[in-house]
């Protein structure tokens, strides 16, 4: 059932113990969006219990600290999931344990789950739907303090890629201007948010010189655990590398395939051409212009190969 944000903040009023929840391998709209609400609802009702769940991504610990949470925590809980699509990749599997959960979105609605959610694709991101909470709340009671504000800021930064994505709006810099008037320490945050190890600049630069660009504008980075191993790299670092490919001329989209014990990884990005259509095909999803999925053998990179290269073709013909 969609929901109002004046219903949402009605259920947040009812329950005594809230549980967040994001979507697993997080960025920083994830742990923004997390953690913004949940220092929000911190802040606004003191007398409550919330707590953030999931796996601790060491990259971003700086942003916010996760809770251990007991099973029988979530028997009379809230539990709002955010910035996840659908139900395979949120974090932490008791989330379906609660008395109650919403899900606040804005990826394609691919997977209609909870009793009650809020999905707005036209937001640039997760982190700026928590600030209209706010901006829709002030007036009952909701509070937005430097911790919140900092976290909801990281998340519209990290999501709009420095507000150069074109899903950043007037509405993204409206709210970023709020942002700012709050006492948080805005240059470090920049600086945690872009800091590079020397191994990830490493490997950034073996990237640049093995490229490759397809006749239809399509390229492909194939990171094996031969290579991760070579380069002191994990799986989750390479997540900081995948944009990097997006300022070079002749390229129309691109896909980074990273080996992992069990699963290859494919990350989608794009300057015009659907990916996320073609993510569905392989177990995942997300945005237009930026997805995620994921395959078992390199085998089947042949595959999404032919379809990202189909896709671009088609956008060629199209804007030609």
């Amino acid at each position: 059932m969609i929901m109002s944000k004046m219903e949402i903040i009605a259920k947040i009023k009812e329950f005594d113990t809230i549980i967040l929840h994001r979507h697993v391998r997080p960025d920083p709209d994830a742990y923004g969006s997390q953690g913004g609400l949940a220092e929000m609802i911190k802040a606004s009702f003191p007398e409550k219990n919330v707590y953030m769940a999931g796996k601790e991504d060491p990259s971003l610990s700086y942003l916010a600290k996760l809770d251990d949470i007991e099973d029988q925590t979530y028997s009379d809980a809230l539990v709002i999931v955010c910035d996840t699509a659908n139900r395979e990749r949120i974090c932490d599997e008791r989330y379906h344990m609660g008395k109650f959960l919403i899900k606040i979105d804005h990826h394609p609605n691919v997977d209609s789950y909870g009793d009650m959610m809020w999905v707005d694709t036209d937001a640039a991101s997760t982190s700026e739907m928590i600030y209209e909470l706010y901006l829709a709340g002030k007036e009952q009671g909701l509070v937005l303090n430097e911790k919140a504000a900092r976290l909801i800021y990281a998340g519209i930064v990290g999501d709009t890629g420095r507000f150069l994505f074109p899903s950043t709006t007037p509405k993204t810099f409206q709210y970023a201007a709020e942002l700012v008037k709050y006492d948080f320490d805005r240059e470090t945050l920049y600086n945690q948010l872009y800091n590079t190890k020397p191994h990830i600049a490493r490997f950034k630069g073996y990237i640049l010189q093995n490229f490759t660009i397809s006749k239809n504008g399509l390229s492909v980075v194939k990171i094996t655990k031969e290579l991760l191993d070579e380069y002191g790299l994990t799986s989750e670092e390479t997540s900081q590398l995948v944009g990097i490919l997006g300022d070079l001329e002749g390229i129309l989209a691109w896909v980074f395939f990273v080996e992992e014990p069990d699963v290859i990884r494919i990350r989608l990005r794009s300057k015009g051409p659907v990916v996320n259509k073609i993510a569905s095909k392989y177990n995942g999803g997300g945005h237009p212009r930026a997805a995620g999925a994921s395959i078992t053998k390199w085998e089947q990179a042949v595959e999404v190969i032919r379809d990202l290269e189909l896709a671009c073709e088609k956008f060629k013909m199209q804007h030609n």
